[in-house]
């Protein structure tokens, strides 16, 4: 079977902490694919002169869909790095349209389209049992994107975010710091539970770059704590 490589890409959630990583490594890559990021904002300014990110700014995150699915052809992949805090929100209830109810209508939307390869930023740890609101809207999405039967879905499922964050709550940021510290004199003290954000970017591009260039059976991959740090650090080669 003759391999296929990226022409295109398109990603929600490029401005927060994961998805500007995954920007960042998908602007990088010598094949140099169309990048279109539906986005609220500008994108950070180390990201706005890539001559192959197409930024799409509007304000209304819930009008995504609509220019998600006007896009042709449609994309290789989609990526979506989408996520707001309770706090960002206002409520759980407005997170969870975000975070459960947009991020399901742009699966949807992808699906319909044709996007063959879909990938997700989720969390490790979370089930549809838990007691945690937040872990339990994640798990419900992943079960609900995976329903949708894209011919590759990835599940990216990280530990603790390592990286400057602007809105964590100080429990979150003391043990980002101390990840950080540990990290610094070896990172087989945190891979297990807390990955720097620029690995999980790189994991997240490598695992749907795999995907697209036939290089895994299509169906459900889970991308665990152990996958990230092999696929984003191990393994990662710049143009693979």
């Amino acid at each position: 079977m003759e391999q296929e490589s990226i022409s295109s890409a398109a990603i929600v959630g490029g401005t927060g902490l994961v998805g500007s990583h995954i920007l960042q490594v998908l602007a990088s890559l010598p094949r140099e694919p169309t990048i279109v990021a539906l986005t609220r904002k500008p994108l950070p300014p180390t990201l706005q002169n890539a001559a192959n990110i197409k930024p799409l700014l509007e304000a209304d995150s819930f009008k995504w869909p609509d220019a998600l699915g006007a896009l042709s052809p449609p994309p290789s992949i989609f990526l979506s790095a989408l996520g707001a805090t309770k706090a960002a929100a206002g409520s759980f209830d407005a997170q969870r349209k975000i975070d459960y109810d947009l991020n399901l209508e742009l699966a949807k939307t992808a699906k319909e389209a044709g996007v063959k390869v879909y990938v997700l930023i989720s969390a490790a740890g979370v089930s549809t049992t838990s007691t945690f609101p937040y872990g339990r809207m994640k798990a419900e999405l992943e079960e609900a994107v995976q329903a949708l039967g894209f011919p590759h879905t990835v599940i990216l499922k990280p530990g603790l975010l390592v990286g400057a964050r602007e809105d964590s709550r100080p429990a979150e940021a003391a043990a980002r710091k101390v990840a950080g510290v540990l990290g610094g004199l070896s990172k087989g003290l945190t891979d297990w539970w807390a990955q720097d954000v620029d690995v999980i970017g790189k994991a997240a591009v490598a695992a749907g770059l795999q995907c697209v260039e036939r290089k895994r059976e299509e169906g459900l991959w889970v991308v665990g704590q152990k996958d990230i740090v092999r696929l984003g650090r191990t393994e990662w080669k710049r143009g693979k």
